[in-house]
């Protein structure tokens, strides 16, 4: 999980506040808001449920918050502070994956699956933040025209701006083609 986390949190790296805050797509996807709905949810899928509670902001999904308050910053929450509970909320999930055995069941108040056990949590999670982690690359990608940081390289495709626009319009062309002959 920690790979997933990592990802998520290099796409932060190198923008402002305003950037990290800006809403990209109808939605409302953000930065940061994909960072504190990852602490979020490691707060549910390995606190409470496992009678491990987290102290933290109030979670929406179990109605102690507004609907959808998890997936944006309000203007007094800074990114640092969003940073260090996420990597608090993903500690404290560690504790408790490291203390229960694969088959501890969990007891959720959300969803059709009442019951579900550790391993059952690590491998939904797992999806969940490289989910969120690939939908940070996309809003990197939309705010500074590169997917950003990663381990190894800039997460950028390969050559320089005027080859990334050419081969966009590359496939700009292609869909239309392909549109037309449909």
């Amino acid at each position: 999980m920690q790979d997933a986390l990592d990802a998520l949190l290099w796409k932060l790296e190198g923008l402002t506040e305003d950037d990290l805050r800006r809403p990209m797509t109808p939605t409302g996807t953000n930065l940061l808001g994909l960072v504190k709905h990852a602490a979020g949810a490691e707060a549910m899928y390995f606190g409470a449920t496992y009678g491990r509670p987290f102290d933290g902001p109030p979670l929406w999904i179990v109605g102690d918050a507004e609907q959808n308050s998890d997936l944006w910053a309000t203007a007094d929450e800074t990114s640092e502070e969003i940073v260090a509970l996420c990597r608090r909320a993903c500690a404290r999930s560690d504790v408790t994956i490291e203390s229960l055995p694969l088959d501890a069941v969990r007891r959720v108040a959300w969803g059709r699956r009442v019951e579900a056990t550790i391993h059952r949590s690590l491998v939904h999670m797992i999806a969940k933040t490289d989910r969120h982690a690939g939908h940070a690359d996309i809003v990197r990608e939309l705010i500074a025209g590169v997917g950003g940081p990663g381990k190894g390289g800039d997460g950028s495709a390969p050559g320089d701006s005027a080859w990334c626009e050419s081969h966009r319009d590359r496939l700009e062309g292609t869909a239309e083609e392909a549109g037309r002959g449909a």
